[in-house]
């Protein structure tokens, strides 16, 4: 018994000898770098920057093969810090960029085809005679993106359809891959106006199926001074290198499917430098401005809808946007709610 004990411990020691060489023989030095700039990202490991996690990413970063800033959830604070370990200059960073759903097809809206009860997957549902919306363009509400998003960012309305939580989303994109119909894209953080709708049924057929869809009638087209919308595909769309966010195509669509995300605007104030040229009064699409030849031009803060065209055509550049008077703050509310 005692010889078996001394022979186990003696091994044991040898043992232990033998792991502290191979220790010190086959050690892999790990770059400094690497562990500080894996300190500075979020650790979601949500493979975004096109890495196996955030440890990949920082080796690729330290190794001159990644971009400082390429992590999104990180941003830009995570850039700065990543730059000054690398001895760089802070790169200028990307706008940020924010999950939309485009589409607003939920229970109350949208023409069910039949009663689903399989898997509660988007993509399984999928397979199953196109899903169960009679809009086969529609969201299938069962929460793939959700479930997706590693950030929490991302929730199911009672109604049926993902809302997104501006406050804690990335932009990492990895709710877009899950959507079988689509209907998630990224987009900068300042637009605010969105179509949102991606059917490309022509309209009589849409609106059979759905209430909110979009029908192709031509009046945000026509109504925007901007070009910024056109029609593809019986499917008005926004080109948001041209939309300035003026929301004059919200109200003038018929089925509501245009949003305006700008709860209160802003409202044009002409200052006393005003030359009166009548320009701001010709522009203006809601006749929010009054004013007479070589005279100061006044703006009727319940009335301006705080597009900025007269901003962007008044030649002395005397006309800014502020935020409404404490006593017109209600009523704009009121009117951007009816709009809405």
């Amino acid at each position: 018994m005692l010889t078996a004990v001394v022979t186990m411990g003696a091994m044991g020691v040898v043992a232990s000898f033998g792991l502290g060489i191979a220790a010190r023989k086959f050690a892999v030095v790990i770059d400094p770098k690497i562990a500080e700039i894996d300190s500075f990202l979020p650790h979601a490991n949500c493979g975004a920057c096109g890495y196996a996690g955030c440890m990949g990413f920082a080796m690729a970063v330290a190794a001159g093969q990644a971009s400082v800033s390429g992590c999104a959830p990180g941003g830009a604070s995570a850039a700065k810090k990543i730059s000054a370990v690398m001895g760089v200059d802070a790169p200028e960073m990307p706008e940020r960029m924010l999950a939309r759903v485009y589409c607003l097809g939920g229970h109350n809206e949208a023409v069910e085809k039949f009663e689903y009860h399989g898997v509660q997957d988007c993509n399984a549902a999928i397979l199953v005679a196109g899903g169960s919306k009679g809009c086969v363009y529609g969201c299938l509400g069962l929460a793939s993106c959700v479930r997706a998003c590693p950030f929490d960012a991302m929730y199911m309305s009672d109604n049926g359809l993902p809302v997104v939580i501006d406050e804690k989303c990335t932009g990492c994109g990895l709710c877009i891959p899950p959507c079988p119909k689509n209907l998630i894209e990224l987009v900068p953080e300042n637009k605010d106006v969105h179509i949102f709708c991606r059917s490309l049924d022509k309209g009589a057929d849409t609106k059979k199926l759905c209430n909110v869809g979009c029908i192709a009638c031509n009046k945000c087209d026509k109504v925007c001074p901007y070009d910024a919308i056109t029609i593809d595909s019986f499917l008005a769309r926004i080109d948001y290198n041209k939309c300035t966010n003026c929301g004059l195509c919200v109200p003038v669509c018929p089925t509501n499917v245009i949003s305006d995300l700008i709860l209160v605007r802003d409202v044009a104030y002409v200052n006393d430098d005003c030359i009166g040229c009548l320009i701001c009064k010709k522009v203006c699409p809601v006749d929010a401005i009054s004013g007479e030849l070589k005279q100061l031009h006044v703006v009727d803060p319940a009335r301006c809808i705080g597009c900025t065209i007269c901003v962007d055509k008044c030649p002395p550049r005397v006309i800014e946007m502020r935020l409404p008077r404490p006593k017109y703050k209600r009523e704009m509310e009121r009117v951007t709610r009816a709009v809405a």
